[in-house]
């Protein structure tokens, strides 16, 4: 029997749309190094894959937003909440 899926909007949902992304567009990159405190170009993310990372991870949660909405979030953490947010809209 496999465990029950968190609710559709929750944080953990928006957690494994980012780790998901970030794994396919920048791999090599360790989950454990995926952390709140850091940004997307921590993780060696050129501007083209922080674009497509931030679609990737707006079509798994279809969730529209324009991409300028993201251009202040200062690392990981503040992308969940952001995202999160916008998730209950």
């Amino acid at each position: 029997m496999t465990a029950p899926r968190p609710p559709r909007g929750g944080r953990a949902e928006v957690e494994r749309a980012i780790l998901a992304a970030v794994a396919e567009i920048v791999p090599g990159v360790a989950r454990a190094d995926i952390t709140a405190d850091k940004h997307l170009r921590d993780l060696g993310a050129d501007s083209v894959d922080r674009v497509e990372i931030i679609l990737s991870v707006l079509d798994r949660l279809g969730v529209r937003e324009p991409l300028a909405s993201f251009s202040d979030l200062p690392n990981i953490g503040a992308l969940t909440e952001f995202l999160h947010e916008r998730m209950g809209k």
